[in-house]
């Protein structure tokens, strides 16, 4: 850990919330001499401090610690490249149309990598009153299941999260052409046209 380098992006983030030293103290519970001494390179953070602190700042713990703020790249927002991020831990689902860095539960997760679905792994996909009637076979049991399904075009994102135990069964409404995406616990991503 680089003290100055972490002391410099809390100082600048604090800035850029209009903070004085002494408000993030008071929000911290700690004395503004301690920010001070952060904000200077001349000590860091106690780590009990660091969820609280990154909650405040909006910055994850990762760039605090290490005192490396990653922008991200703008690509255009496009739907079609949309990313997917799955959390292992509580199963948060995040998406994103830029590459970008992304933390939950303390850990960095990874853009998950999709793959065309095989004849044998898609899901059955029928319409029934303007919608898109998702069903499947998959497995779904605490260890292995389905968490979400989404319907993804050019300007929509529809998703359904799914649940363990659960048939999957789901209902979207019909629109124009797009991709039928879907996340299994154990074999990652995939998608197939409709």
């Amino acid at each position: 850990m680089d003290q100055a380098k972490t002391g410099s992006i809390i100082q600048s983030l604090r800035r850029d919330l209009g903070l004085t030293q002494k408000e993030l103290a008071d929000m911290v519970g700690i004395s503004d001499k301690a920010v001070s001494k952060w904000e200077r390179g001349m000590g860091m953070p106690d780590l009990s401090l660091l969820p609280k602190l990154s909650e405040i700042l909006k910055v994850d713990m990762e760039s605090l610690i290490s005192g490396n703020l990653e922008e991200n790249q703008s690509q255009g927002g496009n739907m079609k490249k949309l990313k997917f991020y799955v959390c292992s831990e509580c199963g948060n689902v995040i998406t994103s149309t830029e590459d970008m860095s992304v933390s939950c539960c303390g850990k960095k997760l990874a853009e998950l990598e999709i793959k065309k679905a095989d004849d044998d792994h898609k899901l059955d996909v029928e319409v029934i009153e303007n919608e898109y009637y998702i069903t499947s076979e998959h497995e779904m049991k605490k260890e292995h299941y389905i968490d979400f399904v989404a319907l993804v075009s050019g300007d929509t994102l529809i998703l359904k999260k799914q649940y363990p135990e659960w048939d999957l069964q789901s209902r979207i409404p019909k629109i124009a052409h797009g991709k039928l995406i879907w996340h299994c616990n154990k074999h990652g991503l995939f998608y197939q046209l409709i």
